[in-house]
């Protein structure tokens, strides 16, 4: 399975990825800004999402509002 950005770049397990808008956490008051970079990204069994680490917690972002770094 290939795993693709929002550019159609191939993200492999430890790249760096930045978020291209300004997204709100369900369950969460967190907001990502755009412009925020997560590094060591985790690659999951569904092709369109990734896990990243934010501070303690683990969240899954969407591979449509990231572009690799």
């Amino acid at each position: 399975m290939i795993v693709s950005d929002s550019n159609g770049n191939q993200l492999q397990e430890g790249d760096s990825v930045q978020v291209i808008k300004d997204l709100k956490v369900k369950g969460s008051s967190l907001t990502l800004k755009r412009g925020k970079v997560f590094k060591n990204i985790r690659l999951t069994s569904k092709g369109e999402e990734v896990e990243c680490s934010e501070g303690k917690s683990t969240i899954v972002l969407k591979t449509c509002f990231l572009k690799k770094v």
